[in-house]
């Protein structure tokens, strides 16, 4: 199958990447805007996406359809091409790179299963193409994942993982419960050495004894805000994961709650694009500790 038109939803940060890469290998990009911000619609103006009237429009263009969306939206969003295809009469292949658990990919491919197409599982690692020196990775399971092969290149690396569903998700999962997960432990440990007064003790211990980790939360600890919203979600679906294996799921739903710590702050309100990049992560903490201490004071 020739791909010739591929429809991706949304043009967040990372959607944006892939359409963009997408359509610099000669292949139409489509989407659908009905509901989404004013910063998506930029977005997809800036990497030259084609706006469709609706879901059955996209179903009745598309070659294929690319779902890259906040974890808690992948299964609804599913559900609402389901029917579009069911109402249409057109079922083109449906790739899910959502950041869910197995057990829930398993879950979206009887939606979309149901609706005569078929359910390619994917996960996305690493930053969206061009923006890294690294080319953005696609794993790929189920039995039509092979139609992404022609996805591969211009800043993407596609690898495929064989006719399972839920194996690319689990790659996806236990790989972001460290990278991700890492990231909510030191901010969690940066916080909680400034609320308990110890903070400049310890910056200086970490600087003699765990340079990396510290230069880490340096980087780290002030930009979160900007992910933590679309992070809570992913943080319970790698909890999810772990226990449907019988390991703890603990550690991921204390991640979750860092996340929503951040997310309630004010930077929480930000994106990548509008972001304070010179805010450093001393600044940061102590508005950090003033939501912990409001959340402490409503319990």
């Amino acid at each position: 199958m020739s791909l010739k038109k591929v429809a991706v939803m949304s043009p967040g940060d990372m959607g944006e990447g892939i359409a963009a890469s997408i359509k610099g290998q000669g292949i139409e990009v489509i989407t659908c805007l009905a509901g989404r911000s004013d910063e998506t619609r930029m977005r997809a103006e800036r990497s030259g996406l084609q706006e469709v009237a609706g879901f059955d429009a996209l179903v009745n263009e598309a070659d294929l359809v690319i779902s890259i969306l906040p974890p808690e939206q992948a299964e609804e969003f599913a559900t609402i091409v389901a029917a579009a295809m069911i109402r249409s009469r057109k079922n083109p292949p449906f790739a899910d790179m959502n950041a869910i658990a197995p057990t829930t990919a398993k879950r979206i491919s009887a939606i979309i299963e149901g609706a005569g197409s078929i359910y390619i599982d994917g996960g996305i690692i690493g930053l969206p193409p061009f923006k890294g020196d690294d080319d953005t990775k696609l794993y790929v399971s189920g039995s039509g994942a092979e139609i992404m092969a022609e996805l591969n290149g211009n800043g993407k690396t596609v690898t495929q993982l064989g006719g399972e569903i839920g194996r690319a998700s689990a790659v996806k999962m236990v790989y972001a419960s460290v990278t991700k997960g890492t990231d909510s432990l030191l901010t969690a440990a940066y916080t909680a050495a400034e609320a308990l007064g110890i903070r400049e003790i310890l910056e200086a211990e970490w600087e003699k004894s765990q340079p990396e980790a510290l230069a880490r939360m340096e980087r780290r600890v002030p930009v979160l805000p900007a992910d933590a919203g679309r992070w809570i979600g992913e943080m319970e679906q790698i909890a999810e994961t772990y226990a449907s294996v019988g390991v703890t799921p603990n550690y991921h739903k204390g991640a979750a709650d860092i996340y929503r710590l951040l997310d309630s702050t004010p930077f929480g309100r930000e994106s990548r694009e509008t972001m304070n990049k010179s805010r450093t992560m001393r600044e940061a903490v102590k508005v950090y500790v003033r939501h912990l201490n409001t959340d402490r004071s409503e319990d």
